[in-house]
């Protein structure tokens, strides 16, 4: 298991009532940690992508098209991991 270390962040509290409704069971440190996986991927694919664009030029549309394809295929595999990880879990309570 990976180790952790207790943060302090100033959210603003409207946000923080909107994701400790939808964390719920989850718990908030797990939504935020996942949240967080989530935006230093996707700050990552964008560098890969401006390297690649700097590197081999923009893309075509039809490129542009299958790389949007393939996040959201991405995105769906993301969201059926995290409900079955939720199922598990709740079956192990």
């Amino acid at each position: 298991m990976a180790t952790t270390k207790k943060v302090t962040v100033t959210i603003p509290e409207d946000l923080l009532d909107e994701i400790r409704a939808e964390a719920a069971e989850r718990g908030l440190s797990a939504y935020v940690t996942e949240a967080l996986r989530f935006k230093r991927d996707r700050d990552r694919l964008r560098e890969l992508s401006d390297w690649l664009q700097e590197e081999h030029g923009p893309l075509s549309e039809d490129e542009r098209t299958t790389a949007l394809e393939g996040l959201e295929e991405l995105d769906a595999e993301h969201e059926r991991r995290r409900a079955a990880a939720s199922l598990s879990a709740g079956e192990a309570a």
